[in-house]
């Protein structure tokens, strides 16, 4: 592969590059030495100047630094905000419980069995009067109370109201802590509140804390409009019945609902004090809210083509479905209109009801036997009772 003639020229011009290689090792030492002094040089020149600009950029951040005055703990700053949510939380959790509740389901196949549930409740007084939502206790057959000490005990409906989704349990205790009632008027966006709870049914006397995000949200909650309270704060089922405070201290809101969706989060509900306090009263004084009109008629949203043709109807809307106590509705009679509103759903009917009072009179217009019927009814008091479908 390799030719001795190629090796063998090579090795004169070896020879030949020995003094080359010496006056280059030479020549670099000069240059070499050359920079090394032009470098100190030039590093004794520029001393003092690089110095001077890095002193000049440093030492204004160093000042600001040491001229802020430095808190009382300075390894663990407390804001204040942290310390005052720190003594409401101390103070109203204890007002807060936890309900548990059992109901008796009963299936064509499978017959009966028992079913549990779990919410929250605000205590209300000493003795045992407790706010919670009408669904968190609704159809059930047993309700046990158990406060943030860990004692439990078993509860009595007193009375609930679906329309505002409030209800009142009493149990037999004494000296118990109840929050203190404050005034969802005052109450301003941008505040901050805690909401206090029993997430997920299994973690009593959680505290979350957000903002009111607004103030007199109309929200359509199972047919019924309802004005509530939104809030930033975290709310998660189980939350259900607990109480919104303030950073005084004063119950604000009852905690009854939470958007859902796998996008959404800091959106939840709370009715108004002021709503509660005026239903409570209600509910614990005669079992039921007094003087709230009603047609005395059943009502449906029938809009499913099943159902249409199990009711042998031929367009949705909303039917009167219960007329046996009035003289001028007809079983499935369509509701066209009230006092001039077009009416599209069962909680427009609701609504515009809502806003008159017991002996007022309202203009309605209904399809019945394909032709428009005018009728004037005047408004009863609603009294709770057994009736198929939804009550107005």
């Amino acid at each position: 592969m390799y030719g001795d003639d190629s090796q063998y020229r090579i090795v004169p011009e070896q020879k030949n590059s020995r003094k080359n290689t010496t006056r280059t090792v030479w020549l670099l030492i000069a240059v070499l030495a050359a920079g090394v002094i032009g470098g100190a040089v030039s590093y004794f020149l520029l001393k003092n100047n690089v110095r001077e600009m890095v002193e000049s950029s440093v030492r204004p951040v160093v000042t600001m630094q040491t001229a802020a005055p430095l808190p009382s703990d300075a390894s663990h700053p407390v804001p204040a905000s942290a310390s005052a949510m720190e003594a409401v939380s101390a103070r109203t959790v204890p007002s807060v419980v936890e309900v548990a509740t059992e109901s008796k389901v009963t299936h064509p196949i499978f017959g009966s069995f028992i079913t549990g549930g779990a919410g929250s409740g605000v205590i209300i007084s000493e003795d045992g009067y407790i706010v919670t939502n009408h669904h968190v206790i609704n159809d059930s057959t047993s309700i046990t109370v158990r406060t943030f000490e860990g004692v439990e005990y078993p509860a009595k409906l007193v009375g609930t109201d679906q329309r505002t989704d409030l209800a009142v349990l009493k149990v037999d205790a004494q000296y118990l802590i109840p929050a203190v009632f404050g005034d969802s008027a005052s109450v301003n966006v941008g505040m901050p509140v805690l909401a206090i709870g029993n997430p997920l049914g299994s973690l009593g006397g959680t505290v979350t804390e957000g903002i009111i995000s607004a103030k007199d949200r109309e929200i359509l909650i199972d047919g019924d409009y309802m004005s509530l309270l939104q809030t930033s704060a975290a709310i998660n089922p189980g939350n259900s019945g607990g109480g919104l405070f303030d950073l005084s201290g004063n119950l604000v809101g009852v905690v009854n609902a939470k958007s859902s969706g796998s996008d959404i989060e800091g959106l939840g509900f709370a009715i108004p004090v002021n709503t509660a306090k005026a239903v409570v009263t209600e509910l614990i004084e005669h079992g039921y809210v007094t003087g709230r009109p009603a047609l005395g008629v059943g009502i449906s949203e029938i809009r499913s083509r099943s159902a249409l043709y199990m009711y042998r109807l031929r367009e949705p809307g909303v039917y009167i479905t219960s007329a046996e106590t009035s003289g001028e509705f007809q079983k499935w009679d369509r509701i066209l209109q009230v006092e001039g509103t077009d009416i599209r759903s069962a909680a427009d009917v609701k609504k515009i009801v809502d806003h008159h009072r017991v002996g007022d009179s309202l203009a309605i217009t209904v399809r019945r036997n394909n032709r428009n019927v005018d009728i004037t009814v005047i408004l009863d008091e609603e009294v709770p009772a057994q009736f198929t479908g939804e009550r107005v």
